[in-house]
């Protein structure tokens, strides 16, 4: 198969979909991989790193579109690109469309095959390819947060783990899934005092067993959460409902309930947010105020730590890719249930049912196309 690697250019986004490392493992089942030229500049990798791992490196990103048959991605397409994506053309990437009605109808209009990292699960239920970035995510909210909550950027000017004496500040984290555990750890370490609410209660007790004293778990409910809210200096959006849109669990009355210069970093800005005043910013413009409340809701977190981001992405994606490559995706999705579940978009067919209820689209089976597949 010929596979594609574009430079990202989304604002700020310095990830790069795969390593050299992953294009001589793609090479060695002899496969062509195209990268653009500078691909992986931002995440500190060369292209003559590329070169020596087998890639041949192409000028443009329209070179790299038009040439290959699987694009391999870390963001979800933007504008400047639809129209470079063609007929049947296999784009594996972070696609999150229940955020966004326009890059639905874009992929059904160019008739892509559209397989999303955030949905290939788990026979669990967990979401391999989500796992390494909300690891990152998570953590890195905690570090935002932190930043944030200093007067100069219009915080309360609290240091997150205080001094002796003084008390620490309060972090509140809505979701305990891998994100909401990352920044519960990431807070505790740091001396804050941290409250995780989730909706299952098994989740909580595991929690409650592997979190540091500092840490207390609440069961997730509108009471529960207006009484944290209450009390946070920084309040982690963490929920995820997978390939769905996250449902608002703050609204924007809450927001008079927060103390002025409470930090909120909404990391599930991708799937439309937990927070009703949350809409997707940027590395280049991080924040806006509401109510005297500072949200920081940038889109790709890990964007901003491309070197981890990037190896973290490949060592999950990796497998598949090679699968895919190596049987196609009708063959790879038809014998593989975890692939299976990240096929989105199928020649101008919404085959996920959480996409097409967001929009109000109709939907099909992923069925109907894979019962196609020769053996």
């Amino acid at each position: 198969m010929i596979i594609g690697v574009p430079k990202e250019i989304k604002n700020n986004e310095n990830r790069v979909a795969l390593t050299p490392a992953g294009v001589a493992e793609l090479r060695k089942n002899k496969h062509t991989v195209y990268v653009q030229k500078n691909a992986g500049y931002n995440s500190g990798l060369t292209d003559e790193e590329y070169k020596q791992a087998g890639a041949e490196i192409l000028d443009t990103i329209e070179e790299v579109y038009a040439k290959a048959e699987m694009i391999i991605k870390v963001k979800e397409p933007i504008a400047a690109e639809y129209d470079l994506i063609r007929e049947n053309q296999l784009l594996f990437t972070y696609f999150h469309f229940a955020s966004s009605e326009e890059l639905t109808h874009a992929m059904i209009r160019r008739k892509a095959v559209c397989l999303a990292y955030e949905t290939v699960e788990k026979a669990d239920r967990s979401l391999p390819l989500l796992v390494p970035m909300s690891e990152v995510a998570g953590r890195m909210a905690v570090q935002q947060g932190a930043k944030y909550l200093e007067k100069p950027l219009k915080g309360r000017g609290i240091l997150l783990g205080g001094v002796p004496g003084v008390r620490p500040a309060h972090v509140v984290v809505i979701g305990g899934g891998i994100v909401g555990t990352q920044a519960a750890k990431m807070a505790a370490g740091l001396g804050a005092s941290v409250t995780i609410l989730d909706v299952s209660l098994p989740r909580l007790r595991y929690l409650d067993d592997i979190m540091p004293a500092n840490v207390h778990t609440m069961m997730s409910n509108h009471y529960n959460i207006i009484e944290a809210i209450k009390t946070a200096d920084l309040i982690v959006g963490a929920v995820l409902i997978p390939g769905a849109k996250a449902p608002h669990l703050v609204t924007r009355d809450m927001l008079k309930m927060m103390r002025p210069g409470t930090v909120i970093v909404d990391v599930a800005v991708d799937q439309g947010g937990c927070v009703e005043t949350c809409k997707p910013t940027t590395h280049e413009d991080p924040i806006y105020i509401i109510d005297d409340v500072v949200h920081y809701c940038v889109a790709n977190m890990p964007g901003a730590v491309p070197y981890t981001s990037t190896l973290a992405l490949t060592n999950a994606t990796l497998p598949y890719a090679v699968e895919l490559a190596n049987k196609g995706w009708q063959k790879a999705c038809a014998e593989n249930k975890e692939l299976k579940m990240g096929l989105n978009v199928i020649q101008g067919t919404i085959v996920y049912q959480s996409v097409g209820e967001a929009f109000n689209l109709p939907y099909s089976s992923v069925e109907d196309f894979l019962n196609a597949t020769v053996a």
